[in-house]
């Protein structure tokens, strides 16, 4: 079997063609369509459990992908946090040297995270500016009724 880090390169090729064939919002079309068709399992897990579900769901990939990662959750508050200390997808990108990584790379994790949960009724808060670093870190909390 392929494990997923093998499609890495893969993807920001195809981010790039996208956006040289059509325009960036071939890309943005691209990533809301993989969230819509894809991500149902983050959806049933946030349906099921509330805020933990979140926690179920990036325990799970993230430890699949082999992050270097922590988590926090605090269900009392309706909060979860993810801090990406080493992104193997973005790390890896990074050290290719027969390509360039798409320029916003990063971004489809915004897009297509932010299109499944913001609708349920959370807030999504991303910071991007250590993509470069292969860093980030994502906050996600309940909104306020």
């Amino acid at each position: 079997m392929i494990s997923c880090t093998e499609f890495i390169p893969a993807y920001s090729e195809l981010f790039k063609f996208l956006e040289a064939k059509d325009g960036p919002k071939a890309v943005l079309d691209f990533w809301n369509y993989l969230s819509d068709r894809f991500l149902n399992n983050l959806r049933d897990l946030v349906t099921a459990n509330g805020i933990r579900g979140c926690w179920l769901y990036w325990s799970r990939t993230l430890n699949e992908e082999a992050a270097d990662f922590t988590m926090e959750l605090d269900e009392e508050a309706g909060t979860f946090r993810i801090v990406m200390t080493h992104c193997p997808s973005k790390g890896r990108l990074m050290e290719y040297k027969h390509i360039t990584p798409y320029h916003d790379y990063c971004g489809h994790c915004d897009v297509l995270y932010r299109r499944v949960l913001e609708p349920m009724g959370y807030e999504y808060t991303t910071d991007l500016s250590k993509c470069d670093q292969a860093k980030c870190s994502v906050v996600i909390k309940r909104k306020e009724q």
